[in-house]
C-alpha cells in the first residue's frame, strides 16, 4: 500500500515536471492540421467507397469488395503490415417488402424492414393496427386488445439513446401480447417520407414476428385516422431472412513505431453499413478520416514512438463481430494497446473527444485537446469509446470517441439518404485533422495515456 502511494507520488511529480503536451507538440500539430485542411485525397477516397462500391451490409458482395479495396488503398498510402484477418459475420437479407393502408383509406406506406426481422407469411399479413406511444401504454392494453393485431410504435424522437429501445425490443414486447407484426415510427430526427432501418433483437422466449420501420408522416397519418374513430387496417409483406454466417474480415494497416513498436494506438471506424444509402456518414467517413489521418502523418515524414494502427472493423451494424474478433486476435497482447479511438458519429463539424480511462487519461487528453482549439475541436469530456472498441475497452484499454455538432446525423442515419453529398468537404477535413493530431500525439507522447 505504501509502495503504491510512493509510486503514485513519483508519477505525479514527473508529470508535473514534464511540459504540457500542447507545448511539446504545438508545431507538429499545426503542420498536421494545415496538411489536413489542404487535403483533397480523403474526400476522393470516401466518394469512391460510397459511389462506386455503395452500401455494404454484412455478408454482401459489396462489403467484400470494400474490404479488398480498403486493403489495397492502405498499401497505396504506404501503411505497413496491411492485413485482412478473417471474421465470420451474420448474413441477413432484406428481400422484397411493401406495406399499405387498406382501410379506411388506401395509401402506400414507405417501409424498411428492421435488420434481423423475420418474414411475413407468403401472402403477407393484413390486420388492424393498434398505435401506442410507449411500452407502458402497450402493456396497459393487454392481450385482449393486442392479440391478432399489428402494433405501431408511434414514439416521438427524444434522442437516439432513449428512442432506440423501441426498435430493439418492440417486436418481442408486442409479440408477448399476441401481436402479429410491428411497425415502428423511424428512430430519426427527420423523416421526409424516408424510413430509417436498424438492428432489432428477439428475446428467446417470445414469438418472432415481422418488424418494419415506417416514416413519421405515415405513422402520424395512422394515428390521426385512429384518433378520428376510424380503425386502420394495414397489409405488410416482407421476405426478410437469415442465411448462414458469411466470410468477412477486418482491415488493418500501420505506421510502425520507431521506439516501442509493440505498443499500439488503434484508430478507425466500421467498414460495413446498412443495405440502403451509401454508408457515407455511417461509417465510411470514420474509416476514411482515420486512413487519411495516417496518410498525412506518413506524408509529413512523422513516425511516432509507438505503432499507429488504422483498423476498419466489420459488422458493427448487426453483430459487432469485427470488434469481438479483433479482441480475440490480440489475446494477452491486448494490454499492449495504449489507446483506441473510434469515429462513428458522422463527419459534421468536430467538437472534440470523449475519453474513458480514468481521471489521469482525461487530464492528459485535455492537453492534446488544446492542440485542436484552433479548429474548434478541442473539447475533451469524460466518457467515450465506441461499439467496435468496446471489447478491448473491457480489458482496460482507454477508449476515445470523436464527437461532432451532430446537427443532422440522425436525419440521415440508417436511411437511403446517407450519401456522400451529406458530407461537407471542409468539415470532413476538420475531422481528418482531429483524428490525425489525437492519434499521433497518443502514439508519440513519452508515457502511455493514463500513466
Amino acid at each position: 500500500m505504501v509502495s503504491s502511494r510512493i509510486s503514485f507520488l513519483l508519477t505525479a511529480a514527473l508529470l508535473a515536471a514534464a511540459p504540457p503536451l500542447d507545448e511539446t507538440y504545438k508545431d507538429t500539430a499545426e503542420h498536421i492540421i494545415q496538411s489536413a485542411l489542404a487535403d483533397q485525397d480523403g474526400y476522393a477516397k470516401l466518394s469512391y467507397l460510397c459511389d462506386r462500391i455503395g452500401n455494404r451490409i454484412s455478408g454482401s458482395a459489396a462489403l467484400n469488395d470494400a474490404i479488398q479495396w480498403a486493403a489495397a488503398q492502405m498499401r497505396r498510402d504506404g501503411l505497413e503490415n496491411v492485413a485482412t484477418p478473417a471474421v465470420k459475420v451474420p448474413h441477413w437479407v432484406r428481400g422484397r417488402e411493401e406495406a399499405e393502408i387498406t382501410a379506411p383509406v388506401r395509401r402506400e406506406l414507405h417501409v424498411l424492414g428492421l435488420g434481423g426481422s423475420v418474414a411475413t407469411p407468403p401472402a403477407g399479413i393484413t390486420a388492424p393496427v393498434v398505435p401506442v406511444a410507449d411500452f407502458k401504454t402497450l402493456d396497459a392494453l393487454g392481450r385482449d386488445k393486442v392479440a391478432g393485431k399489428i402494433v405501431l410504435f408511434n414514439v416521438p424522437y427524444e434522442g437516439y439513446g432513449k428512442t432506440v429501445a423501441y426498435r430493439l425490443m418492440g417486436a418481442s414486447r408486442a409479440a408477448r401480447l399476441g401481436a402479429v407484426a410491428v411497425l415502428l415510427r423511424s428512430v430519426a430526427s427527420l423523416s421526409m417520407q424516408t424510413p430509417h432501418t436498424g438492428l432489432m433483437e428477439y428475446t428467446p422466449n417470445d414469438p418472432q414476428i415481422p418488424a418494419a420501420a415506417i416514416t413519421l408522416e405515415d405513422a402520424t397519418l395512422i394515428q390521426r385516422l385512429t384518433d378520428a374513430g376510424d380503425p386502420v387496417t394495414v397489409r405488410l409483406y416482407m421476405e426478410a431472412h437469415m442465411l448462414p454466417d458469411a466470410d468477412s474480415a477486418n482491415v488493418m494497416g500501420e505506421i510502425r513505431g520507431r521506439e516501442k513498436p509493440d505498443e499500439i494506438v488503434a484508430m478507425g471506424g466500421h467498414i460495413d453499413s446498412w443495405d440502403v444509402g451509401a454508408g457515407a456518414e455511417d461509417d465510411g467517413s470514420g474509416c476514411i478520416a482515420s486512413l487519411e489521418a495516417a496518410a498525412i502523418i506518413k506524408k509529413l515524414g512523422l513516425r511516432p514512438r509507438r505503432t499507429l494502427r488504422v483498423v476498419f472493423w466489420t459488422n458493427e451494424e448487426n453483430g459487432v463481430a469485427g470488434g469481438r474478433a479483433y479482441r480475440a486476435m490480440l489475446g494477452d497482447t491486448v494490454h499492449n494497446h495504449v489507446a483506441a479511438i473510434e469515429m462513428d458519429g458522422g463527419a459534421e463539424k468536430p467538437v472534440g473527444f470523449g475519453v474513458s480511462g480514468g481521471a489521469q487519461a482525461v487530464a492528459r487528453a485535455k492537453e492534446i485537446g488544446h492542440l485542436l482549439d484552433s479548429i474548434g475541436a478541442g473539447t475533451i469530456r469524460d466518457g467515450g469509446g465506441g461499439a467496435d472498441i468496446g471489447p478491448i475497452m473491457g480489458d482496460g484499454v482507454p477508449g476515445l470517441g470523436l464527437f461532432t455538432v451532430g446537427t443532422h446525423y440522425f436525419d440521415w442515419h440508417h436511411s437511403r439518404t446517407d450519401t456522400v453529398d451529406k458530407i461537407d468537404p471542409q468539415e470532413f477535413r476538420l475531422n481528418i485533422a482531429a483524428m490525425a493530431v489525437m492519434g499521433y500525439v497518443l502514439a508519440d507522447m513519452p508515457e502511455r495515456l493514463g500513466e
